[in-house]
């Protein structure tokens, strides 16, 4: 076939979010009639290893050791363009390479799901050195400063409420697309739970609790199981601990000093199919990272937050509260206590289902891929320095 469309996805692995999010446009992509080469590239890997770091293991260790300082940072630069000059000098010092891969493959789609590419991409467009419409995804139902960009064709968002606040500071309307964030496909597509209970070895007599450990290692998964130790109500607790064996065996050992209740613990590394495991449970009980909860809500799946982490975590929390689709717990100590409140409560839970429902986009994915398609030969949106501060100022003032 002729003028298929090249399509380059670009996501930094600062966190997993960004890169399941590149991962599930990618399985559309490739599923895609009029699309041929489709290139899913973590941007960090054409860094140097000290800008990888920056990007990666900094963050890391200030959601471990220093999440107040990680919030305060959060809420400091959320401001447009504060940041901006020194982003680009950092971006253009250490992405060389990256900058090589975009000039040989010419892409005509570039979807970004982090920003740090999507700096590099908008960058190549205002010096015209690539002709590509750089989209950009937003992993979080909340839009920090740092996802602005001095050029793009399109902007994919997670809520109504978002886009909103982009048309506010100025950014045209038409350019914005209110998609969810992208989960993978397989997310909400089978909604025969007692079947997905028989294939996975769960009981269909009491409900189902999946607690997740996190990608980064850093929730207390053991203090939620000796939490949910207390239930009064039969049930079944699976706890995925990722690719994170510390998390399991901290789990294993708390769970070894003897149950006692009427709760059965079902204790996992990494699993391959997640979509099953929320399709199957009842309630998930996890910190409200924008990927995880985006696909809890495209599964119809109610949630337990428990401290999020200080900035985008918080924000997202937020969110989910005010639609109903989640309760938050501000003591571990007595999670088991509001999860036994809510699993005796079957109206709530219900409403909880239903909102989810309303608020999940199993299909956000195809929505991105099938708008870019669709899309004219527009040229793209450039934000000069008189509208960067206009842009500001409108914040200030506020």
């Amino acid at each position: 076939m002729k003028n298929l469309k090249k399509v380059l996805i670009l996501s930094a692995s600062a966190g997993t979010g960004h890169v399941r999010a590149a991962s599930a446009i990618e399985k559309i992509c490739r599923a895609t009639p009029g699309i041929g080469e489709v290139a899913n590239v973590d941007a960090l890997a054409f860094t140097n290893k000290l800008f990888r770091d920056f990007y990666s293991k900094l963050y890391l260790a200030l959601v471990k050791d220093a999440p107040t300082l990680l919030g305060w940072w959060y809420a400091k630069s959320d401001e447009p363009w504060k940041t901006d000059k020194m982003r680009i000098l950092l971006d253009r010092l250490n992405t060389r390479p990256l900058v090589r891969l975009l000039a040989k493959m010419q892409p005509d789609i570039t979807i970004c799901t982090h920003f740090m590419p999507a700096e590099i991409i908008s960058h190549l467009i205002t010096i015209k050195a690539i002709q590509a419409k750089l989209s950009i995804v937003v992993t979080d139902f909340d839009f920090h400063a740092m996802w602005l960009s001095r050029a793009f064709h399109r902007y994919f968002v997670a809520l109504d409420e978002t886009k909103a606040y982009l048309t506010t500071l100025g950014l045209p309307a038409e350019r914005i697309t209110v998609s969810g964030i992208p989960v993978d496909p397989d997310f909400g597509r089978n909604t025969d739970q007692p079947g997905l209970r028989k294939k996975l070895g769960l009981a269909l007599d009491r409900p189902v609790i999946l607690v997740t450990a996190g990608a980064l290692g850093v929730n207390p998964a053991e203090a939620v199981v000796k939490s949910l130790r207390q239930l009064a109500q039969r049930a079944q607790v699976v706890v995925i601990c990722g690719k994170n064996p510390e998390a399991k065996e901290r789990v294993e050992q708390e769970l070894a000093r003897g149950n006692g209740s009427k709760v059965d613990f079902k204790v996992m590394g990494y699993v391959d199919e997640m979509p099953s495991w929320m399709g199957a449970a009842d309630l998930l009980v996890s910190k409200p990272g924008g990927m995880t909860s985006a696909e809890a809500m495209a599964s119809s799946l109610p949630m337990v937050i428990y401290d999020p982490i200080p900035g985008q975590e918080e924000r997202n929390s937020d969110q989910l509260l005010e639609k109903g689709v989640a309760i938050k717990c501000n003591e571990i100590s007595i999670l088991g206590y509001k999860v036994g409140q809510l699993l005796g409560d079957v109206g709530r839970l219900e409403q909880m289902r239903k909102a989810a429902r309303k608020m999940g986009c199993p299909h956000a994915a195809e929505v991105v891929v099938k708008t870019l398609l669709a899309d004219s030969g527009s040229d793209p949106i450039e934000v000069n320095s008189d509208q960067q501060e206009e842009m500001a100022e409108s914040v200030r003032k506020r």
